[in-house]
């Protein structure tokens, strides 16, 4: 008492600790984490042995959901009724619980999603299999502890018959840790459990000769027994889970999905890749689950191939998901621990010898009293006649009961009973009875006493247990398990290696699309809407390439950033394509200015097991100032998301164009009032990316650099060699010229005549290298017109001269070009 109001320094450390500690206990063991012998967490257990309290039994009438809410919370569980309502639906679903052990009349929620009715309205009582959980709790099976007042006596776990943790599994998030724990099979548990106690040194793996994984309430597929025996050895791992969809000719009918997933939401997924093409050939989604069972229908376009369709849905949507095994879980009530297979049928059959043998005590005690007082009965009965003397001649019951004990060697509880006793009792067939039963009592006892003194008699009763139990609930498993690997999927996978246009406005807007669409026209056409673009915006960047080629981004900041080609969006013809920001993370100011395909097989991989095919150039970078650079291609090969540096600018200089090179290229640069330089590659080394580069072209008043390309002069396999260079002006003239007129010079030069630039065919704005193979030219317009025609259709003419029309433009100039082989 005289402590009271007194006030103690103390650190603030460790009272921090301290009361941290104690509320992550309290969270670890009164609430995230189940019980490895019943399975269950504290708020299940309440809400189950408050059912049992109330008689909710399985044959019972059902009651108001909110009654058994209101009984938990109040003498139980003080926490949010719909906390504990959610708990309780949870155990009446039979698509979150493989065996629902609440029986629900009502409206209980869908694998749709959608909430159960109000509390108000539902009705539950038990299941059979949820009454085997509760099966002898009155025999002191368990030890009870005082509830959250100490006005009553809750079990601190429940004497369960079935190993609970298994069947239906476990989910929880306690404070800095959490468990997993999937449902499975009661026949192959149940088998499983059995042959543990007739083989205890059984490993994990001779377990899972019964228990061959997972069974989930919805059905679907397991792949890789290998990831699934690592995950019951070391209790975790991930193991793939398959919904279950049958290929027909135009559709797919999708009847199983993954556990936890909501079908809904995934019919919507799968509605949200069709809008975005990524499914395109799925031409209508529905939903015809009903009654009899689930079922997706997936209409398929006429000539689709229903096996890719389905390998897309594996990849982009649930139907395909991961199952995370942490099989944690309390022993002993209180210590969490990470447990195998074999651990949790172990710490069950421990707990049930523990159970059967208190049961066992118990019913001795019982029939142990009952024979004592049998036995009473028969020696009254065997001297009825001085017994009746003896109560006559006492003058009231408590003298009646010490003289009947001196007389006959009788205990209190014995006189006491004989005293009870009927007159009907001196019928023949009432003593036949107190006999027959005296016999059978002593028979009873003598049984109890053997099956104490003798621990396989203990695990008989156990596994007859559990073969009854296995008779009347087993039923047949509903996921399958496939021995081998799931076969993983990447995009590339997914998408054809064929090829494709890559489109590119300076106001930052990019598709993809076939060049089949754009049909040949002879020299001098107007061309087809290629692109809608804003007022003012114009296309940059028009290359041709492969699906599976790398796509990399350098911005006039000197930035670099990557993509696959197929991870542009597919667009139509006119479409204005999507915004670059919505892929790149560009800064402000900051846009793309060079883009570039680098076939796979070129690009360096770091696995050693790939065939490495180091690139003996690189890539060459010029400015519109006439510097360039060169930088290995392996400098870039892991490229964040928010880009890396390339080059180093100097000030008023910008990054415009980027080119591959094999090591013994020659490069070209030429500028917007037609000057060219032609020097070989091997005059720029190669430096780092934060590099600044070297002058290529020394530039004249009001020129800048229009156009860097590279000359392959030394034909090597797959690389014809480069004979004319094709010159396209902004006014839409063109010509082609023998690369021999260009000689080759020292970077740093001046160079040379290139186009005769004038007022009608205006500056140049592109140039191509070309060579034997290429046929075709595309050319685009700033206002988004293209027109596809062949080479051969350009004349070839002198450095000095002009060009011919090759495009007819209204209110319009040439943007970009590009061939296609």
């Amino acid at each position: 008492m005289s402590n009271i109001g007194k006030i103690e320094k103390r650190e603030i450390t460790q009272e921090m600790q301290e009361s941290y500690l104690d509320y992550a206990m309290s969270v670890i063991i009164s609430r995230a984490l189940p019980d490895v012998r019943d399975g269950l967490k504290p708020v299940h257990r309440r809400i189950l042995y408050a059912m049992h309290q109330m008689g909710l039994n399985s044959k019972a009438k059902f009651r108001k959901s909110a009654t058994v809410v209101g009984e938990t919370m109040g003498k139980y569980h003080p926490h949010g009724d719909l906390a504990l309502y959610d708990s309780l639906t949870r155990m009446a679903q039979d698509f979150s619980m493989r065996y629902p052990l609440i029986d629900g009349q009502g409206n209980f929620g869908s694998i749709d999603g959608d909430s159960p009715a109000a509390m108000r309205y539902t009705e539950s009582r038990l299941k059979s299999i949820g009454e085997t959980l509760l099966l002898d709790i009155e025999k002191e099976t368990v030890n009870f502890g005082p509830n959250y007042d100490g006005s009553r006596q809750e079990p601190l776990v429940l004497p369960s018959r079935i190993p609970q943790l298994l069947l239906n599994g476990s989910m929880g998030i306690a404070v800095g840790m959490a468990t997993n724990i999937p449902p499975h099979n009661l026949r192959e548990v149940l088998e499983a459990v059995i042959s543990l106690i007739y083989k205890p040194e059984a490993s994990t793996e001779d377990l899972m000769q019964f228990i061959h994984g997972p069974d989930f309430p919805t059905g679907g597929a397991i792949y890789d027994i290998q990831a699934l025996t690592e995950a019951y050895t070391t209790g975790k791992g991930g193991i793939i889970v398959r919904g279950k969809a049958n290929l027909e000719k135009d559709k797919i009918i999708i009847s199983e999905i993954p556990y936890q997933v909501n079908k809904a939401s995934l019919v919507e997924r799968i509605a949200e890749l069709v809008k975005d093409k990524k499914l395109p050939d799925i031409k209508d989604v529905r939903d015809e689950s009903d009654r009899e069972g689930m079922r997706i229908v997936l209409e398929l376009k006429k000539d689709a191939f229903p096996q890719k369709i389905l390998n897309k849905l594996y990849n982009y949507s649930d139907l395909q998901k991961s199952f995370h095994f942490n099989i944690l879980a309390l022993v002993n009530g209180l210590q969490p621990k990470i447990l195998s297979l074999k651990d949790i049928l172990e710490e069950f059959i421990k707990h049930r010898r523990e159970v059967v043998a208190r049961r066992t005590c118990f019913e001795l005690k019982i029939n142990q009293a009952r024979l004592h007082i049998l036995e009473g009965l028969q020696k009254a009965l065997e001297h009825i006649d001085a017994v009746i003397k003896t109560i006559k001649q006492s003058v009231d019951k408590e003298q009646a009961a010490q003289n009947l004990i001196k007389k006959f060697g009788l205990t209190k509880l014995q006189a006491e009973a004989i005293l009870e006793i009927k007159l009907q009792t001196l019928a023949g067939l009432e003593r036949q009875k107190i006999e027959d039963e005296l016999a059978e009592k002593r028979k009873l006892v003598e049984w109890l006493k053997n099956l104490l003194a003798d621990s396989k008699k203990i695990d008989k009763v156990i596994i007859d247990e559990l073969e009854e139990i296995k008779e009347k609930f087993g039923d047949e498993r509903r996921t399958k398990v496939y021995k081998n690997k799931v076969a993983e999927f990447s995009e590339e996978d997914l998408v054809p290696n064929e090829k494709t246009i890559i489109a590119l406005t300076k106001d930052g807007y990019i598709k993809r699309v076939n060049p089949k669409i754009y049909k040949v026209q002879r020299r001098g056409g107007r061309g087809l809407i290629g692109m809608t673009t804003k007022a003012e915006d114009i296309v940059i960047n028009f290359l041709s390439c492969n699906t599976h080629d790398n796509l990399f981004f350098f911005t006039n900041t000197g930035k670099v950033f990557k993509l696959k080609a197929f991870e542009v969006p597919e667009g139509s013809r006119v479409a204005r394509g999507r915004a670059i920001v919505n892929f790149l993370n560009l800064q402000n100011r900051e846009e793309v200015s060079a883009l570039i395909a680098i076939p796979q097989a070129e690009y360096p991989a770091r696995n050693a097991s790939q065939a490495r095919l180091a690139m003996a150039g690189g890539l060459v970078m010029a400015t519109k100032n006439g510097i360039i650079k060169k930088t290995k291609l392996e400098e870039f090969e892991n490229i964040r998301g928010s880009g890396l540096i390339a080059i180093k600018l100097r000030k008023q200089d910008e990054l415009k164009w980027v080119k591959a090179v094999q090591g013994s290229d020659e490069i070209i640069l030429i500028t917007s009032l037609g000057q060219a330089i032609r020097f070989k590659e091997t005059d720029v080394r190669a430096m780092g990316r934060t590099a600044a580069g070297v002058i290529g072209i020394r530039l004249n008043k009001n020129d800048e650099v229009v156009i860097m390309d590279v000359i392959n002069s030394q034909p090597k396999a797959g690389r014809p060699l480069a004979d004319k260079l094709l010159t396209i002006t902004n006014n839409g003239y063109g010509k082609r010229t023998d690369l021999k007129l260009y000689k080759i010079q020292k970077r740093g030069g001046k160079g040379i005549k290139a186009m005769k630039i004038n007022n009608k065919n205006g500056k140049l704005v592109s140039a191509l290298i070309l060579n034997e193979t290429i046929e075709e030219l595309i050319v685009i317009s700033q206002k988004g017109q293209i027109i596809r025609m062949k080479i051969k259709e350009i004349s070839q003419m002198g450095r000095t001269t002009q060009g011919v029309k090759i495009m007819k433009l209204e209110n319009d100039q040439v943007s970009k070009s590009t061939t296609i082989n």
